[in-house]
């Protein structure tokens, strides 16, 4: 069995560094970026090694978003039962991304998690279902990448109003949509998530 756990933990240092956020279940990861003169390479999803780290492997929908600089989108999240784990990228610019703990009986509900994801680094980030994510766009502008595993649902769609859960922006005065600056406070909201401590 040794065996087996070591030649796991082979196959994801030779694609992914792995780091721990301090919100259970959300994870940075880092893949391998081959550059050579004709530009650049990276592999942002493998079925076996996600499988090995605990991830989701089956995503419904992939999409973009393009934004200028200053532009937040978030905190966004569906609720059941067509919530869904994302994994969020850049292929085009930097970000600070920011997720929001919502699942009631987690240790860190409430608390948030701050990265900056950027093309150049080609990191990622995990989020789990039961988090509410957005991020704030600190370049000219990005292109932000969405893997989820269920598809867009609009009357299970949701949102938290995006500076009222302490979460220290970069932008203090950012470009919204109409429908972020309707969302509801996190201090009104009422969660149907429930935590559930991996096994």
């Amino acid at each position: 069995m040794s065996g087996l756990l070591i030649k796991a933990s082979d196959s994801v240092k030779q694609l992914f560094t792995v780091i721990p956020s301090p919100i259970p279940g959300c994870l940075e990861l880092r893949p391998q970026v081959r550059e050579d003169r004709r530009g650049r390479f990276v592999k942002v999803f493998h079925q076996h090694v996600f499988e090995l780290l605990g991830l989701c492997i089956d995503y419904a929908e992939e999409y973009y978003s393009v934004s200028r600089r200053s532009v937040i989108r978030g905190l966004h999240f569906q609720i059941p039962p067509m919530d869904h784990d994302k994994l969020i990228y850049c292929v085009s610019g930097t970000i600070q991304d920011a997720v929001l703990d919502i699942r009631t009986g987690s240790p860190t509900y409430g608390r948030h998690a701050l990265f900056k994801v950027s093309a150049e680094e080609g990191n990622m980030i995990y989020v789990p279902r039961g988090l509410a994510h957005g991020f704030c766009t600190l370049s000219e502008s990005a292109i932000v990448v969405y893997k989820v595993s269920s598809v867009y649902s609009p009357e299970h769609d949701g949102g938290l109003l995006w500076n009222s859960a302490g979460i220290p922006w970069e932008i203090q005065e950012p470009l919204l949509s109409e429908r972020d600056q309707a969302h509801p406070p996190f201090q009104s909201f009422k969660s149907p998530f429930f935590y559930r401590e991996a096994a």
